[in-house]
C-alpha cells in the first residue's frame, strides 16, 4: 500500500517544476523525422519531431501529453537534447531503463537531473510514461538517419 508521503516525495516541487517549464515544447515546422509514441498503461503520449546535422540534433520539438512524471523526464531531455548523437541519446535511454526497473544508477552527463526521478522505481505503472521522451527521440533519430541515406 502507497502512504501519502510516498506520493509526495514522487510528485516532489521539483518535478512539478519541470513539468511546468518542458524547454523545445511545440511542433516542428518541417522536421526530418517525427515520432508519436503512446504509453498503453496511462495513455500518456510525446510526439517528438527533430532534425539533423552530421549525425547530431540540430533543431527538436517535442509535443507532451503526461502525467507529471512523463513531463518532467521530457523537461531533462529538452534541456540537454541540441547537439546530441543518436548513441548519447541510446546510452541515456538504457541508463534511465536501467534505473528504473534494476536499480541501475541515473544517466550521467551530460544528463544531469534523471537522478530526481528514481522514487519512481516502486511504481512501474509509471516507467513508460517516464520513458517516452528518449525513446521516441531514440526512434525519430533513427528514422532521420535512414531517410538520409535513401
Amino acid at each position: 500500500m502507497t502512504s501519502d508521503n510516498d506520493l509526495i516525495k514522487l510528485y516532489s516541487q521539483r518535478i512539478l517544476a519541470l513539468a511546468a517549464d518542458i524547454p523545445h515544447r511545440g511542433r516542428l515546422d518541417a522536421p526530418q523525422a517525427s515520432v508519436r509514441k503512446r504509453a498503453p498503461l496511462c495513455g500518456s503520449t510525446v510526439t517528438v519531431d527533430l532534425s539533423l546535422s552530421d549525425g547530431r540534433i540540430s533543431d527538436f520539438a517535442q509535443d507532451v501529453k503526461a502525467c507529471a512524471l512523463g513531463q518532467a523526464a521530457a523537461a531533462l531531455l529538452g534541456q540537454h537534447i541540441i547537439g546530441r548523437t543518436r548513441n548519447e541519446i541510446e546510452t541515456a535511454r538504457d541508463a534511465l531503463r536501467a534505473m528504473l526497473k534494476e536499480d541501475g544508477t541515473a544517466p550521467g552527463a551530460p544528463w544531469e537531473g534523471y537522478e530526481m526521478l528514481e522514487p519512481a522505481r516502486d511504481y512501474s505503472n509509471r516507467h513508460a510514461s517516464i520513458m517516452l521522451s528518449l525513446d521516441a527521440t531514440a526512434e525519430a533519430m533513427a528514422e532521420a538517419e535512414r531517410a538520409a541515406c535513401a
